[in-house]
């Protein structure tokens, strides 16, 4: 008989929705006396945060939020957050963690078009959200409950709700219910968008616990890591650690800021074993001076690092510093990274030069992501593997995204074709690695031949002197544009323009070398991101 001739149906004894609200339930029963979150002199175990979240969540269903509400957060790394993660869903509500940096009318369109029924907010960005609010129609402004750090710096209650008392109503014993379908919408985050509106990307529970669980396989996690808060939660929903680390019963060591002071005593005082964050974060720990620089007694801090591909002179720098880079890659539409340059013991006997070279490279697939390849943006058909051949980067698998919110065009372009289109320009390596080359819009054409801006980043941070470096397209009547490299120096060096054009050349195929050379600080997102769009307005200008 064949398998399909069987009646073998789900049924609650074989089957249960996938969501990472089932990590909260296991680890607060489990490991109870554990400690769960550290901020400043607060000692929070997990049966402790188990029991705030239910608290919430029950404050929140009180309130009238339910399945399909959006509830959003304008908050720091602060307990707050890391809680809103599990009792927002709880509810059967979406969770809209807001970038800390935007501006106020961002920040208005952001809260309308998601439709928040309710929104957290700290007393720091009391102005913002002020003047965000007063660009919303009344009836269609959200609630405001105001959460009060004692660490946070002054600011206007804007509520008649704060977050303590809310949570003093709230059920201690409120069930974590996981919701009757996996693709329910877990969470709403939006894209940094350079021109127009912003896009919502849809998150469904399945996608984050596969994500979660793969971020543990894919770092190699051992049960109850100590780990520090140097990725904005807010973006990507913390690329799915606030419900990895979670799972396997670790501690979230929170951080307001982060500062190289205050990022460097936390791993001392607190013996943090992973943090994640943009290649910035290493370079700025990188630029430590040596005699402030703290003794890790031995021990060896994993650093998972994605965003803009790190130079390998960054990789090679901050391994240097006791930490080990572990380098991944994705976009908001996938949950945060989805790819890794998983290690080969072989490449352990390469020169450190070589080595950091290789874990530039983005790599392979996660273990939740079922599809990866480079290939022809318009045809789908895959590119070679030669290291050369460059084409777009595809995705497919359980951590895509839904789609985006009220956008169906953007939607049905973003899966035409059966796969998630990056717009992440690349190459794929016989080892069937991928490397990222840049993105399509970032890419420059010069007289017909295509430079990567990322090639040229690359050379230009083994210079001495750099400190940053950005490279963009500047218009040029006879090649159509050339490379235009803006950089910032390291304090206490000098450069000048024909030397870093003349390093270049040394290390560059002629083309590819910048034709001009601007000093200065860098425009970056609120996560490190180089803002090239504002480079390219300015190289324009020039």
């Amino acid at each position: 008989m064949a398998a399909t001739d069987y009646d073998l149906p789900q049924n609650a004894a074989n089957f249960a929705p996938l969501s990472p609200l089932s990590f909260l339930a296991r680890t607060a029963a489990v490991h109870p006396n554990r400690i769960a979150v550290i901020h400043g002199t607060r000692r929070t175990t997990w049966a402790q945060a188990g029991e705030r979240c239910r608290r919430l969540a029950s404050a929140l269903a009180r309130l009238g939020v339910a399945k399909g509400d959006t509830v959003a957060a304008m908050l720091p790394n602060i307990p707050e957050m890391f809680e809103a993660h599990f009792a927002v869903p709880m509810t059967g509500a979406i969770l809209n963690a807001l970038n800390i940096r935007l501006d106020a009318a961002t920040i208005a369109f952001i809260l309308q078009h998601g439709e928040a029924r309710v929104l957290l907010t700290d007393r720091e960005f009391s102005a913002t959200i002020q003047a965000a609010l007063a660009l919303i129609p009344e009836a269609r402004r959200p609630l405001v409950i105001d959460v009060i750090d004692p660490l946070a710096p002054p600011g206007a209650r804007l509520g008649t709700l704060e977050y303590e008392a809310l949570l003093a109503t709230g059920d201690p014993a409120y069930p974590i219910t996981p919701p009757a379908d996996e693709w329910d919408a877990i969470a709403l985050n939006y894209t940094s968008g350079t021109t127009g509106n912003p896009k919502g990307v849809v998150y469904h529970h399945r996608g984050a616990y596969l994500n979660a669980t793969s971020n543990v396989l894919t770092w190699g996690m051992a049960p109850h890591p100590v780990y520090l808060w140097t990725l904005p939660m807010f973006h990507c929903n913390g690329w799915c650690f606030p419900w990895t680390i979670t799972a396997v019963a670790g501690t979230h060591v929170c951080l307001r800021r982060v500062e190289p002071t205050a990022v460097l005593d936390a791993i001392v005082t607190h013996g943090v074993t992973h943090m994640c964050g943009a290649p910035i974060i290493a370079n700025m720990l990188i630029n430590v001076p040596d005699d402030a620089y703290p003794d890790f007694a031995g021990r060896t801090v994993e650093f998972m690092t994605a965003g803009a591909p790190p130079p390998a002179a960054v990789i090679a720098g901050i391994e240097q510093r006791g930490f080990h880079i572990t380098h991944v890659y994705g976009l908001t539409e996938v949950y945060g990274p989805v790819t890794v340059c998983a290690w080969q013991d072989e490449w352990n006997d390469l020169p450190a030069d070589r080595q950091a070279a290789i874990k530039a490279r983005q790599g392979v697939p996660y273990h939740s992501l079922d599809g990866l390849m480079i290939a022809d943006a318009r045809t789908l058909a895959p590119m070679p593997k030669d290291g050369t051949t460059m084409g777009e980067v595809f995705m497919r698998g359980n951590p895509v995204m839904k789609g985006y919110l009220k956008n169906p065009a953007a939607t049905a372009e973003a899966f035409a074709g059966g796969w998630f289109h990056t717009g992440d320009l690349g190459v794929w390596h016989a080892d069937g690695y991928i490397e990222l080359k840049d993105r399509s819009k970032d890419i420059i054409i010069s007289g017909g031949e295509n430079i990567s801006t990322i090639e040229v980043e690359d050379v230009l941070y083994k210079h001495p002197a750099i400190l940053e470096a950005a490279v963009v397209g500047r218009p040029d009547p006879t090649w159509g544009e050339t490379p235009c490299a803006f950089v910032t120096l390291k304090p206490g060096t000098t450069a000048t323009p024909e030397e870093l054009i003349d390093f270049c050349r040394a290390n560059l195929a002629r083309f590819k070398v910048p034709k001009t050379v601007v000093f200065g600080p860098l425009p970056k997102t609120s996560t490190g991101k180089m803002q090239k769009y504002v480079l390219r307005e300015k190289a324009a200008a020039l």
